[in-house]
């Protein structure tokens, strides 16, 4: 009794991870839509072909993760790494052409850095 026991908590531990893992996945992928699209935080800030590229990318992890519903943590992972590559640059661009103005409000995100 005591081994399955023990084999559930570590099948548990797994499918936690992996809805955690989803769920920052899509924490981001909103929250980077969300900062592109809203023009009280970054859309008047980014030039259109970053932006482009940002809303391409968020299409494609959107697609991907519809596609994939039951993917495994480290696929999700680097899914996530993969979209990451392609937003965080832009925004830190923007915040270095504004001369950090704002980058408090970025920092101070608990929930946008924990996706980080």
């Amino acid at each position: 009794m005591i081994k399955d026991s023990e084999k559930y908590e570590a099948e548990d531990r797994a499918i936690k991870e992996r809805i955690d893992t989803k769920n920052q996945f899509e924490n981001y992928i909103y929250q980077m839509k969300n900062s592109v699209e809203d023009k009280q935080k970054l859309a008047d800030k980014i030039d259109e072909a970053d932006k482009s590229a940002i809303l391409d990318a968020i299409t494609d992890a959107q697609d991907w993760l519809n596609a994939n519903m039951d993917a495994e943590k480290d696929d999700m992972e680097d899914k996530l790494k993969e979209l990451q590559a392609v937003c965080d640059p832009v925004i830190q661009k923007v915040y270095q052409q504004q001369g950090g103005q704002g980058q408090a409000d970025y920092d101070d995100d608990e929930d946008f850095n924990e996706d980080l």
